[in-house]
């Protein structure tokens, strides 16, 4: 199975930049490169710890970030991890999909409207 990438725009106050994003939803949240944030000035709000897929455990800052995508004329603010050194990818992360009501859909490999149940 192949890399899947999307288009984005990543905003901060009147500041954007428009990213590829590479679709991980194996990964909880999206994170930010750290030259992209540094441009949007975004700011720490806290700091987390995550797991990386070989145990590792690791520290970074999450900030806020309003996100566009082109699918389903999906935006909104959402948590992203502030990137550093070595965390060379911009990724979109399972939680951004989930507040935006999308799903990736691994036979088609397209990101598309989840069908959400009420009950």
């Amino acid at each position: 199975m192949g890399l899947i990438f999307v288009d984005a725009s990543a905003e901060n106050d009147d500041k954007h930049r428009n990213i590829s994003m590479l679709v991980d939803s194996g990964a909880s949240y999206s994170l930010i490169t750290k030259p992209i944030w540094k441009e949007l000035d975004l700011q720490p709000q806290r700091e987390m710890e995550f797991v990386l897929a070989d145990g590792t455990r690791i520290k970074r800052h999450v900030s806020e970030c309003f996100l566009k995508l082109p699918i389903a004329n999906s935006e909104g603010h959402t948590p992203v991890i502030l990137g550093e050194e070595g965390d060379d990818e911009n990724l979109l992360g399972a939680v951004t999909l989930e507040i935006f009501g999308l799903v990736l859909d691994p036979l088609s490999r397209n990101i598309k409207p989840m069908r959400a149940m009420l009950a």
